[in-house]
């Protein structure tokens, strides 16, 4: 395959047949739609930097195939994109299961029990680790709904880049890190209210696991459905918006609130 050619050869230029295969697979992602001739260059750049440098291994006989490689690599890339290498560099390899799979985690709940158990996972990023992936989930998370599993596990890895997630990432020179704890803070305090009274709305109930997970699902927010981000967590969405120095909403066309909402049983 192509990626295994250039890997012999040893060369870190981006082949121009790689980024010409990563420009075809963008084109036909909504979650992409909307960038810029000149952001998408950097997104495929940076894809194609991220394939030559990363190693990405299919588990249980599945076979990984170019194409999935690209498909990967651009939503890998896109939280990064104004970012560059340097925010991926505290993991080397992304593992692919043909479907959800089994993990035996220790995890902390909102209110800061620890529990430990087998979990059927469609994601997880180990701390200076691997990424982890059911491949279907992949597949179908660049479709502007509200959920990427991509991009939920490259949030995690960002804000690891200090040290165990903790919804807390290292912040840009001339970001208040105080503003971040207080607004963070008092939003996810609110939201766990709203899950623990049944309130029900179109951000995943699972962002009240811990704040780790409140980060990663409203990431998978900003970048899927950024204009209900912004309107229902206007101070998130601008503080996410300098942490990953993008904005969406700008770029991305507004989605029925409706349509990422869960099915309510008849």
């Amino acid at each position: 395959m192509l990626l295994d050619w250039m890997r012999r050869l040893g060369g870190k230029r981006i082949p121009a047949a790689l980024l010409s295969r990563l420009r075809d697979e963008a084109g036909g992602m909504p979650l992409l739609v909307g960038l810029s001739t000149e952001e998408t260059d950097r997104l495929v750049r940076l894809a194609g930097e991220l394939l030559l440098a990363k190693t990405i291994t299919g588990l249980e006989d599945m076979e990984v195939d170019d194409a999935m490689r690209c498909r990967l690599a651009l939503q890998l890339a896109l939280p990064g994109m104004n970012l560059g290498m340097r925010a991926y560099e505290n993991w080397r390899e992304a593992i692919l299961y043909p479907a959800p799979f089994v993990a035996r985690n220790r995890w902390q709940d909102g209110i800061g029990l620890t529990h430990e158990g087998e979990q059927v996972l469609i994601g997880q990023a180990h701390y200076q680790g691997p990424l982890v992936f059911s491949w279907p989930d992949v597949n179908e998370s660049p479709l502007l709904d509200g959920w990427n599993v991509v991009i939920h596990e490259t949030a995690h890895q960002f804000d690891m880049l200090d040290g165990p997630a903790n919804g807390a990432p290292p912040l840009h020179k001339g970001m208040d890190r105080a503003a971040w704890s207080r607004a963070w803070n008092q939003a996810y305090r609110q939201f766990c209210r709203e899950v623990d009274h049944g309130v029900e709305g179109w951000l995943d109930p699972y962002a009240s696991e811990n704040p780790a997970e409140f980060f990663a699902v409203l990431s998978e927010a900003f970048f899927e459905i950024p204009h209900l981000a912004r309107r229902d967590y206007p101070e998130l969405y601008r503080l996410l918006s300098q942490f990953y120095r993008q904005d969406p909403a700008a770029r991305l066309p507004p989605v029925d609130e409706t349509s990422v909402m869960p099915v309510q049983p008849s």
